[in-house]
């Protein structure tokens, strides 16, 4: 094993957290930024008001792509279990 394949290893599992983090972080900053928009219209200033809408929105975007998560890091998974052979020698 070399330094190139420890770096395409890194970079692999980078990608792969980028992929599997991105619909949850962009639901929660999209609800989060109606909701601060929201408010600075209003002018109402409650600091919980954005908790329940994020929440609720967090676990529908998780509905809604889980199976996809999960196959992706499935994949990776058996695709790192496969290239260990050829990693060890």
């Amino acid at each position: 094993m070399n330094d190139t394949t420890i770096i395409e290893l890194g970079v692999q599992a980078m990608l792969i957290t980028a992929k599997l983090a991105a619909p949850i972080l962009l639901t929660a900053l999209v609800i989060g930024f109606g909701i601060s928009l929201f408010q600075s219209v209003t002018q109402i200033q409650e600091a919980t008001l954005s908790f329940v809408p994020k929440a609720i929105g967090i676990g529908v975007a998780l509905l809604l792509t889980g199976s996809w998560m999960v196959h992706e890091i499935i994949s990776f998974t058996s695709d790192l279990y496969q290239k260990i052979p050829s990693l060890l020698g």
